[in-house]
This record gives C-alpha cells, structure tokens and sequence, in this order.
C-alpha cells in the first residue's frame, strides 16, 4: 500500500534562485530521513504548493532523483519513493567498490598526496559526530563524506560523477535500516586503515582495506533488508 502526500509535506516554501536543485535537495532529504516513506507518493501539486513554486520545478527534481535512484516513475501514476530491495543494495555496493578501487588505485599510481589531509581532517568529524546525541543523518553524511572526497581527490572527474550517482541511494539505504554499527565511533575507525595504505602508497594494502570495508557494510545492509524483506512477505 503506497502513501501519498495529498495533505502537506511539511516542506517550506522556497525563492527562485537555483530552484531544481534546492527542490530536489529538500525531497533527498524528506526521503532520506523517512520523512517521505518507501512507496510514497510524490504529488507535484501538494509539493508545489508547500514550497510556493510551480510544478514544473517539482517535476524536474523528481527526475533528477529518479537518476539517483530514488524514486520511480510510474506511467499515468506519477513518481513514487522507490521501494529498494536487498538484491539492488548488493548491486549498489558492488558498484561502490569498483568505483572507489579503481579511485584508490589511481590516487597511489598517480602519487596524488593531497586527499591524505583531507581524508584525515574527514576521519577527525567522523569521530567528533559519533557523539550521543548526534543524529544519524549527520553521522551517515561524514560517512559519505570520506567516499566522496576519496573519488573527487583521485583527479577522474568520471568515477566521481557516478559516485555522486548513487551517494544519497546508499545513505538512504542506511537510515532505512537504522544503523550500521552499535557503536558510532567504529564508523571512524574503520576508515583508518584505508586512509594509512593510501598514505603508504601501498596498493594492495589499500585495496584490501576499502574492499574489506565496503564488504562489511555490504553485508550487514543487505541482511538487514533481507530481513525487513522476509518480515513482509505473507506466510
């Protein structure tokens, strides 16, 4: 059963000043945070209205997350907050890993030093927002943070580009599930030995790093969802 958002959304209105962007911006965090539930309705008229725009701005940030997969279009139904299932996330962090191996090789083939500072800095807020009382959201973005700054250090603007593609899918998948770790500072710690291989310029050390990483989180979401998606099937 899908909900729609036929009532209000909450949302504020905007100004007209880089307005898709700004509206696609505000709908990936609505739905991030689960403000706007898998399978809802993404009504261009109520949102529209709450934000004091027009529709076609609406319908244009929907597309744009349509492209990073968050919603779907249905034909003569409208978009809807996409419904992700345990085999896409495997797919997702399958392509995560390819993208930030090939970013890592490049980063230590090239001798590109200047991420290391900035990844390190990036560890520091990762460790600052594991804090009680820090929201989620803040924790999974330092997150990404350290994924992004990765790619965009490793020059190839390409691998950045499609890591940016699918970023708020994977943060989305995460609020989804509520947690990856009981404990907020092992977040931190497990980006430590990636950032010390790179430092190194030891390749293979920081393959196997990054692989063993992403592997982990890989497995603990797509059990979890596994799970949310056995719960609803009918018995």
């Amino acid at each position: 059963m899908t909900t729609d958002t036929a009532h209000s959304t909450g949302l504020q209105p905007l100004d007209r000043e880089g307005l898709v962007e700004r509206v696609a911006k505000l709908l990936s965090k609505a739905i991030v945070t689960g403000q706007l539930g898998p399978g809802a309705r993404l009504s261009e008229s109520v949102i529209a209205r709450d934000l004091g725009v027009s529709r076609a701005p609406v319908r244009e940030a929907a597309r744009l997350l349509e492209n990073s997969g968050l919603v779907t279009y249905e034909p003569n139904r409208g978009f809807f907050v996409r419904k992700v299932s345990a085999k896409a996330l495997d797919d997702l962090y399958e392509l995560r890993l390819v993208i930030e191996i090939a970013a890592i090789r490049r980063l230590i083939r090239e001798q590109i030093n200047g991420p290391c500072d900035d990844l390190r800095a990036q560890i520091e807020t990762l460790h600052q927002v594991a804090t009680p009382g820090t929201d989620m959201l803040t924790q999974v973005e330092a997150d990404m943070q350290f994924h992004r700054l990765l790619c965009r250090g490793c020059g190839n603007p390409k691998l950045l580009s499609v890591f940016e593609q699918i970023a708020t899918e994977t943060e989305f998948s995460i609020m989804v599930i509520g947690r990856l770790y009981d404990d907020p500072q092992r977040i931190a710690e497990t980006h430590e030995p990636i950032l010390q291989a790179i430092c190194d310029g030891d390749e293979a050390t920081a393959v196997d790093a990054i692989t063993y990483h992403i592997d982990v989180a890989r497995q603990l979401v797509t059990q979890q969802f596994q799970t949310i998606e056995d719960d609803e099937t009918p018995r």
